[in-house]
């Protein structure tokens, strides 16, 4: 399968040559932009000295982007140049197709990190095995030397499709869940919501009791996503939620929208949210709010 031509359409490439401003700016752009993709992400994550911004532009409108943490190892002169949630080439208002973008955007990436930095380059895209789209990215990488990978196991999410009208999203729902959300509903909770670090604070309160009392393993880093939290601007900041019975905190759950899909990241109950069905009414109040 043959690439998509793009004719008469010049693209240039721009690397490591953008600002941390410009970036927050250009994101929201994108209808395929996450959270995993914000500067504030990977800096706090691993280390701003790692990163490395790929910009793709036609006629002097940036069409593509690409955020990678670049692994140097030790002794050789190779590495890795990891993209996570990348890379972005459906922006909301371009005269030019995703399809005619993509190819452009993974030439760039792999003539810049395979080719030019002798790095293996390892992408794990916002793209889902059920998309529309997803056949043709895969074609589109494997013409330039990117093939899927069997070394980790495949990421597994469920998703919940948004556009219906909220009744008809409720009416969805398997009936045990929604029995649980009307539970949830006599119960008298109130919800607090926002994306200050103070409420972020309140969250983080929760999930260390959760965490003491479960005594379960986990690879989450609480702090690292407050650090993250106050490092982002405004508009592309983590929305927090806590749920309430008299003023005594119960449940919360942290959540991100940047591109078109929002994404569940991080949620904790006490024992008494358990018994009042807290979460249930936050993952409901997190619907709609996305919505």
């Amino acid at each position: 399968m043959l690439a998509p031509v793009a004719p008469n359409l010049s693209f240039t490439t721009s690397v490591d040559q953008t600002t941390e401003a410009e970036w927050n700016r250009l994101l929201p752009q994108f209808a395929d932009a996450s959270l995993y993709q914000t500067w504030a992400y990977g800096a706090v994550s691993w280390g701003e000295k790692s990163l490395s911004h790929l910009l793709l532009k036609q006629d002097g409108q940036v069409v593509g982007m690409a955020q990678f943490r670049i692994v140097r190892l030790p002794l050789i002169s190779s590495g890795v140049a990891y993209l996570r949630w990348g890379p972005l080439y459906r922006r909301r208002d371009s005269s030019v197709a995703p399809q005619i973008v993509l190819p452009q955007l993974l030439k760039s990436i792999t003539d810049e990190y395979a080719r030019r930095r002798r790095l293996l380059v390892r992408v794990l895209p916002n793209v889902f095995r059920d998309d529309p789209a997803a056949p043709a990215f895969e074609a589109a990488c494997g013409e330039f030397g990117l093939q899927p990978g069997n070394a980790a196991a495949p990421y597994r999410t469920i998703r919940v499709d948004l556009a219906p009208a909220p009744e008809l999203i409720r009416k969805r729902l398997e009936q045990k869940w929604r029995n649980q959300l009307n539970a949830a509903e006599r119960n008298g909770l109130t919800i607090r919501e926002g994306a200050g670090d103070d409420l972020f604070a309140e969250f983080t309160a929760i999930y260390r009791d959760l965490l003491a009392r479960k005594q379960f393993e986990t690879t989450v880093d609480i702090d690292e996503f407050a650090r993250i939290q106050h490092a982002l601007p405004e508009p592309l900041r983590m929305r927090v939620l806590l749920c309430e019975k008299d003023g005594k905190r119960l449940a919360g759950l942290v959540g991100a929208a940047i591109g078109d899909t929002g994404v569940y990241l991080l949620g904790a109950t006490s024992s008494e949210g358990m018994k009042a069905k807290g979460s249930y009414l936050l993952q409901w109040r997190m619907m709609q709010w996305l919505r």
